[in-house]
């Protein structure tokens, strides 16, 4: 998905790490951003289960003590 003119403007980097890093941050974010988008269609394909879910989630939310 990512184009060519992303990757020319890595090399202009001074420090490897710092290629690496940002590499790694671009993977990740593109990794979360499939994840949400994955969680979103299940919760459309199954609204029962999803209510079921935040229910879930909301009681462990109150049931939390700070």
């Amino acid at each position: 998905m990512r184009e060519p003119a992303q990757a020319d403007t890595d090399a202009g980097a001074a420090d490897p790490d710092e290629q690496s890093d940002a590499a790694r941050r671009r993977r990740r974010a593109q990794f979360l951003r499939e994840l949400a988008e994955a969680r979103e269609l299940r919760d459309r394909v199954q609204p029962r289960r999803a209510k079921a879910a935040r229910l879930r989630h909301a009681m462990r939310m109150r049931t939390f003590r700070w």
